[in-house]
């Protein structure tokens, strides 16, 4: 029956009839309720290696204090229903009846995606689940997949079918009680008494549906409902447990265009003051100011983007003996920035930085925006202006996250990529290992040494990006033990060897090398988005133009490469606002990085870590420990600023 009992008389009984509709919207909130706050523990059971200090009291913590996302998510996730429970009351046809299941079928099903997906992802991001793998998803599902096993995704799979069904039985066992078509005979005899329950109960309905814009909106206060009202702990472990993956995906979602309203922390007029202390001051000058020595003869430059390394696998730095031998040893001959950061936390983020010159965003990647990447300034271009030839070399896809997109458009003359070795070279998941890759760049070094004439050669800008030293770490090397470190000592060998050959041809003598990671990866395992070594990467520099080793312990990170290096070969950087010449005495030396959905900035003085969610520091050490909150804040703000031009 659609609307509840029909008593002895054929007369439908009215409070009846809203009392059974009125409790299935309620049901099928609190059902959501339900299946949220449960997703918590489950969570914490998932990586209890991660929670195994936590008490009862922290258990219940999560669960408490998450339920204030949840309400907000049930209450989005009500309103279809809602208006179907209303519309049910006035159609004589079944069609609502078919339409709230497939809401249920649909709706269940991407909840369980986003459940399944959100804990098998947490391992390798560090952070719930957000737009991030949607993109990578997306851009290219070949390399995405290419991480897992094909047991992982097939047991994700199940997973994902499991927990859709779990959802969607429980609200078909609410939905089964309440028929919203109602047998036109029934209909018939129940037509005059019927109209006043109609009016009431959708009167009712509508009520309760426009009320859950205060479970959505979290309340009355100024502030509307965000992830960051979750956050109780100082362990921001639990903070993460605590979150509603599914809000937090569609938040994340919610902030990926408008750029111009985001991260507003102060006036503008504030923001643009401390930003001016903080750039480059060639830049506030308008290039006027020239290298001490005058203009430098032009040099060949080759960068080796290193896939996740960080200081901690090398001696030199601090790190594990026996691991980065190489590393250490270029380290000895070349010069060594002791104090240098990446600027975020994956290859996208880190290219950008690298090559352009460009801050890393804790919301978004604008390599996923072409429109906007090829209005950056970068390297590449800088070079090519100057009569460089340039050339990438990567042995995976460079579609990859828009990745050909925005080396075509920083003015890259060949791209090399996967398709361009044979497909019995293409071993590894990510595509070419290292070592072909680098083989590859050897032989065009020689034949370019065997072209040249004695009228000289135009100069090269080169770009190495290895990938053999990531997730799944399957390497044709076998001296370490943990797979991890053996894929890095793996990419470290292949480099050392190529470093070797290389300093047999003649282009030798006349080439800058510059050795970076693009992000801090595998390595120290499990480490905290929360804490400065995550960041920590090492920056060499090598290659016959180095005329003595040296260490430089100025602070600074991946967005300083551009200028640092574009001022020692005499050529203006004006047009890269947000990098420093890390060599200029009077620059402000600093470094700054980001991760969803937080900054940090590392000054001599303070060291301090913003969580933007909590709305609070969560690192915070130094002299004068807080001095950096507001420089980070309006550094943040101008950069957003800056993308919303561009």
């Amino acid at each position: 029956m659609g609307y509840g009992d029909v008593n002895n008389n054929g007369k439908l009984t009215a409070s009846k009839c809203q009392l059974s509709i009125v409790k299935c919207q309620l049901s099928i909130f609190f059902a959501w309720m339900v299946v949220f706050a449960l997703q918590k523990p489950l969570f914490m059971l998932w990586y209890r290696y991660l929670y195994a200090d936590a008490s009862a009291g922290d258990w219940f913590s999560v669960v408490w204090h998450g339920l204030k996302l949840d309400a907000s998510m049930a209450g989005y996730l009500t309103i279809i229903p809602g208006l179907l429970l209303i519309t049910s009351l006035w159609t004589k046809h079944r069609w609502v009846n078919i339409a709230m299941n497939t809401y249920f079928i649909i709706v269940s099903a991407i909840v369980a995606v986003i459940f399944v997906a959100d804990m098998g992802l947490y391992e390798f991001w560090g952070f719930r689940l957000d737009a991030t793998p949607i993109f990578y998803l997306i851009s290219s599902p070949k390399d995405a997949f290419a991480s897992v096993s094909m047991l992982y995704i097939l047991l994700g799979l199940l997973a994902m079918a499991l927990v859709f069904f779990l959802i969607y039985g429980l609200f078909r066992k609410i939905l089964k009680y309440n028929d919203f078509a109602q047998k036109e005979d029934d209909r018939h005899h129940c037509q005059l008494s019927i109209v006043n329950c109609q009016l009431t109960t959708s009167f009712v309905l509508l009520l309760l549906t426009a009320l859950l814009f205060i479970p959505i909106r979290g309340g009355f206060s100024v502030s509307t409902m965000n992830t960051g009202k979750v956050f109780f702990s100082t362990d921001m472990r639990l903070n993460h447990a605590a979150l509603n993956p599914a809000f937090n995906l569609m938040e994340s979602l919610s902030k990926q265009k408008d750029f111009a309203r985001q991260y507003r922390f102060m006036d503008d007029a504030e923001a643009s003051a401390i930003f001016e202390t903080m750039v480059d001051k060639g830049v506030m000058e308008n290039g006027e100011w020239k290298m001490e020595n005058g203009q430098r003869s032009t040099f060949n430059v080759l960068f080796v983007i290193l896939e996740s390394f960080s200081s901690k696998l090398m001696t030199t730095l601090g790190g594990e003996p026996g691991i980065a031998v190489n590393m250490d040893k270029l380290a000895q001959e070349g010069i060594l920035f002791t104090n240098f950061y990446a600027n975020s936390f994956r290859t996208d983020r880190g290219l950008v930085s690298i090559l352009s010159g460009y801050p890393a965003q804790p919301t978004t990647s604008l390599m996923k925006y072409p429109r906007k990447t090829q209005n950056l300034s970068g390297i590449a271009r800088s070079l090519k202006q100057a009569g460089y030839i340039t050339t990438y070399y990567y042995g995976g896809d460079a579609d990859f996250t828009n990745m050909r997109s925005y080396l075509m458009a920083q003015g890259f003359d060949q791209i090399i990529s996967d398709v361009d070795f044979p497909v019995s070279e293409r071993l590894s998941k990510w595509g070419v290992h290292d070592e072909v890759v680098f083989n590859r760049l050897l032989e065009d070094l020689k034949e370019e040494a065997r072209l040249s004439t004695d009228n000289g050669q135009r100069s090269t800008f080169k770009v190495l990006q290895t990938s053999s030293s990531h997730e799944p770490f399957d390497v044709p090397y076998h001296r370490l033990e943990n797979e991890r470190l053996n894929a890095f000592a793996y990419t470290d060998e292949c480099l050392g060897n190529f470093i070797e050959a290389f300093k047999q041809l003649p282009q030798w003598e006349n080439t800058l090398v510059v050795l970076v990671p693009d992000h801090l990866g595998a390595y120290p395992e499990n480490i905290s988005n929360f804490i400065p070594e995550r960041y920590q990467i090492p920056l060499i520099m090598i290659g016959g133009v180095v005329k003595e080793p040296m260490r430089i312990d100025v602070i600074g990170s991946q967005q300083d490469i551009a200028a640092t290096l574009l001022a020692q070969l005499g050529l203006p950087h004006d047009e890269f606002t947000f990098s420093k010449d890390m060599l200029n005495p009077d620059n402000p030396h600093f470094a700054f990085f980001t991760v969803p959905d937080a900054f940090g900035m590392v000054t001599e003085e303070n060291t301090l870590i913003f969580d933007n969610q909590a709305g609070k520091t969560v690192w915070d050490e130094g002299e004068q420990k807080g001095a950096n909150l507001r420089k980070g804040q309006a550094y943040l703000q101008k950069l957003y600023d800056d993308i919303a031009k561009r």
